[in-house]
């Protein structure tokens, strides 16, 4: 799991002494004729950017780059301690102390309802107890929160199919394909499960 709080500074600007009275020169004064006026840093791309980017990738290489970015924007929960909770959680799963990790991310949600990726952090740590109802619950809570989120789309897939529900599944791994084209073995699954599912309503 990803949780790193990321800050980003960006000075500019350039101080000006005040010259003498009546003994301005060209050097203390504006910029030299002719010189090209420097430009104001571009602002970060949008989340809507990124995801528009990610849809519009010629390449994998180039899917994988932006989708990354996109997860580390989600990856933010704009709370040092639920950050700290939610990487606690991350190490007590590979620790396979599942039970302490949906103690954890208990905490996580509770304390920041509105983030995504806690439900879906969350939903994770059920799964792994084989308590499927609680894991579909908070996929489908955290893409209420972010209709986008690609990786909620594709596990709410693979918990469906896990049911035998392959529409659902379908329809769910559909949805994850139109966020991120490239993501990996999508197309795979959606070929292996069109055939038996196309034809009826979803």
């Amino acid at each position: 799991m990803r949780r790193l709080t990321v800050a980003l500074t960006l000075i500019a600007g350039l101080a000006f002494a005040a010259p003498p009275a009546g003994a301005a020169g060209p050097e203390q004064g504006a910029a030299p004729q002719g010189a090209a006026p420097k430009e104001a840093p571009k602002p970060p791309p949008t989340l809507d950017d990124l995801f528009a980017r990610l849809k519009a990738a010629k390449d994998d290489p180039e899917a994988r780059g932006v989708a990354q970015l996109i997860e580390r924007r989600l990856d933010r929960s704009g709370s040092d301690t639920v950050d700290l909770l939610a990487s606690r959680a991350g190490q007590a799963l590979k620790d396979k102390d599942t039970a302490l990790a949906v103690e954890l991310l208990d905490r996580v949600v509770t304390l920041e309802p509105g983030w995504a990726e806690g439900w879906s952090r969350r939903a994770t740590a059920f799964y792994l107890l084989d308590d499927q109802a609680s894991a579909l619950a908070d996929l489908n809570r955290a893409l209420r929160l972010e209709p986008r989120h690609f990786e909620a789309w594709a596990a709410l897939a693979h918990i469906y199919m896990a049911s035998d529900d392959k529409v659902r599944a379908l329809a769910a791994f559909r949805k994850a394909q139109d966020l991120y084209p490239r993501m990996g073995k999508l197309r795979e699954a959606i070929e292996r499960l069109a055939p038996d599912v196309d034809g009826r309503d979803l």
